[in-house]
This record gives structure tokens, sequence and C-alpha cells, in this order.
């Protein structure tokens, strides 16, 4: 039976940073989607994100939208200042959307089925149960309720394209 790793040796792993990256920053993560007439919708008026900037590639056929935690009075209003600021928020999300996906019969993989990888982004709320008793109004589809399972006090949603979203507080753990 495997015994995991012990705190000891994850503490050893770590290597002091090298002062080139100080000024690294986690900026985005990014997801496939389906449709953005669903998926938009649902990171702005279900979890409250602003959309930053979209971006189009006509050529390319696809647009790339980056949602974030930031106050909208905040966005510039100047298309190429509003690019640079966007791209400078810490931990957004970067929508892609490849036109035409929304009419075919495909699915994107979200990790949590085998071949297991990618498996959740999370969004720290002041109340799990309120968001979830809200989020329930609207629909959204539950993977875990906060109450179920062996880890009590988090839930797990989807969105539009069947991503995971880990919904908890900071006195989870």
């Amino acid at each position: 039976m495997a015994q995991g790793i012990s705190p000891q040796e994850i503490e050893a792993l770590c290597q002091t940073p090298d002062p080139t990256t100080k000024d690294f920053m986690f900026q985005q993560t990014m997801y496939r989607i389906k449709d953005p007439r669903k998926t938009i919708p649902f990171y702005t008026g279900v979890l409250g994100m602003t959309l930053l900037k979209q971006l189009h590639f006509p050529a390319m056929k696809f647009s790339l939208f980056f949602m974030g935690y930031e106050n909208p009075a905040e966005v510039p209003r100047d298309d190429d200042a509003r690019t640079k600021w966007a791209m400078t928020r810490k931990a957004t999300l970067e929508l892609t959307y490849n036109w035409g996906t929304e009419s075919d019969d495909s699915s994107y993989h979200n990790g949590n089925s085998d071949p297991r990888g990618f498996g959740h982004i999370g969004i720290l709320v002041p109340d799990v149960d309120v968001a979830c008793a809200r989020f329930e109004q609207l629909g959204v589809k539950f993977i875990k309720r906060p109450n179920d399972g062996k880890m009590k006090g988090l839930a797990f949603i989807q969105d539009p394209d069947g991503y995971w979203i880990e919904i908890f507080t900071s006195n989870v753990v």
C-alpha cells in the first residue's frame, strides 16, 4: 500500500527561487469552451467575474475571453491600455472559443474521468452554504454539495462545459 509522501520530503524538494523569477506571476488558466453564449453568462452572472478583455482572431477562427475578479469600474476604456491591464491581473481565466464548436457534438475532457489529469479551479466564497443555495436556485449542476462525502463544508459545481469548480471558504482546512 502506498504511503504517499511526507511533509519533510516535500520541504526538502523545494528549491530557493532563482532571483531572475522574482517578477514572475501566475496569470491565467485556459479552458476551451463550446459556446460563449452559455459560458460567459455563467462566469459573470453565476460566479460574479468580470470580462477583463476579449480578443478575436478571425483568420484563425477563435476568440479569447479573459475573466477575473476585478472591479468593473477599474477596467481601462482605452483598448490598448485594457489589454495591458488585463494581462497583468493575477489568477485570471482565459476562455478559448473555437468558432463553430457550439454546433458540433464534441465535448472537452475536464480531467476528472480517465485518463485523469487537470481537476478543477477553486473559488473562495464568504459562505459556502449561502453560495450553494444561490447556485441551486440558478440551476447550477453540482458534483458535490457542502454536506456530502467525507470533506464537509466545500462543494464542487460544473460550468456549462463540464469543468469542475471547487467552492470553499478559507476555514475549510
